[in-house]
């Protein structure tokens, strides 16, 4: 697999712990969703990719359609 960025195929797979919060003021009494994922680095560029996991794109989608009004 080619990086997007800049089309090295030097990367690395790392495991990774990361917390997605919601931007903006009105969000700051909104918990953040832990994704605990593979993390694929470009050892170029440094460009990373990562996939969020259905549960926890389930709960993004939700606060996003509830903090939109849809």
């Amino acid at each position: 697999m080619s990086c997007p960025l800049c089309g090295s195929g030097n990367h690395a797979e790392f495991t990774a712990e990361m917390v997605i919060h919601f931007s903006g003021l009105k969000n700051l009494d909104k918990p953040g969703v832990w994704v605990f994922e593979k993390l694929l680095v470009c050892l170029n560029c440094g460009g990373s990719m990562f996939t969020v996991p259905a549960k926890e794109l389930a709960s993004i989608q939700m606060e996003v359609e509830i903090g939109s009004g849809l």
